[in-house]
């Protein structure tokens, strides 16, 4: 029976067979530094982020309800306003203006009635949309589908050692040039953000996410390691790596937060960037690029895929 729950399990997963790599980068953002060997067991991994179709059998089978469609606790936010302490989550809107990029704000609005199933507020649907990744799920969403699903969450170190596939070094995903092939190979920005936008293949002339698939895998046959959504991951997030001094750790992860005098809740690393991510403002559509993300937090271009390791799901 059990090797019958484990192989239902893997169905549909890529094997990505353990080693060494370099993480991080010494080449754009500080918190990607230092560079630095790490050794990572065997693992499954979901080839593409999980859809709107998946979500939603796991909330018709479970019940779940989002943090996005709860209301927020007072206790949590003391500087709310009790009007203002309605279900909701963040959903970008472009300027119509070229503006100055040092405030996130001008183009991020929180939107009452925003989540999985209406992504861009209220009004907007997921008609159409069951091959795309889900977004507006927080931390927690994330972690309840991985537990339902008989999965986990992946740490950093086995996400940016799957997106490289296979290409230790390499900028991208698929080696060290943008364009090599004179198109974009990724849901990404291009055009002056956020305001001038230029669709690719799958885009609309709004930006959004994209049917996964829809651009080529990397050399491990994962879609979406680059550009469409952000993904969680388990680890939470720090300024910067820490290296070891003699040896390659295997398996690292950061299971303690760092939380700050005002924080409320913890940031946990997201990686790959996502359709809102330009050259101008946020290059971090690489596997070595990380951010940090409270917990709390669910944006339409934030979403997730799981793993399961060898030692079991």
């Amino acid at each position: 029976m059990a090797t019958a729950i484990r192989a239902q399990v893997h169905r549909g997963m890529v094997r990505i067979a353990g080693g060494d790599f370099g993480m991080g980068s010494e080449d754009y953002f500080p918190e990607e530094r230092p560079v630095h060997r790490v050794r990572v067991d065997s693992f499954w991994i979901d080839p593409h982020p999980v859809t709107n179709a998946a979500f939603r059998r796991f909330v018709k089978q479970s019940g779940y309800i989002t943090v996005a469609e709860r209301i927020p606790a007072a206790e949590d936010y003391p500087d709310a306003e009790p009007a203002d302490l309605a279900p909701g989550a963040l959903v970008f809107r472009p300027t119509s203006r070229p503006v100055s990029l040092d405030n996130w704000r001008r183009w991020w609005r929180y939107v009452p009635g925003a989540s999985w199933r209406h992504p861009h507020g209220p009004g907007s649907t997921l008609d159409g949309l069951d091959r795309h990744p889900v977004t507006q799920v927080a931390y927690e969403d994330a972690a309840a589908y991985a537990a339902w699903a008989g999965k986990q969450l992946p740490t950093e170190a086995e996400w940016e050692y799957a997106a490289r596939g296979g290409l230790d070094s390499a900028i991208y995903a698929w080696g060290d040039e943008f364009e090599p092939t004179g198109r974009h190979l990724a849901n990404v920005w291009v055009g002056a953000f956020p305001w001038k936008f230029h669709p690719g293949r799958g885009q609309t002339s709004t930006p959004g996410t994209t049917a996964v698939g829809t651009y080529s895998p990397n050399g491990y046959g994962l879609y979406d390691v680059t550009g469409n959504v952000w993904e969680w991951t388990v680890d939470f997030f720090r300024p910067g790596h820490s290296a070891s001094s003699c040896c390659a750790p295997l398996n690292p992860r950061v299971d303690t937060p760092e939380l700050e005098a005002a924080q409320r809740f913890p940031r946990r690393v997201v990686k790959g960037g996502s359709y809102l991510c330009a050259a101008d403002y946020c290059l971090r559509y690489r596997p070595a690029a990380r951010q940090g993300q409270t917990e709390d937090t669910a944006t339409c271009h934030l979403g997730f895929r799981c793993v399961v390791r060898d030692g079991g799901p």
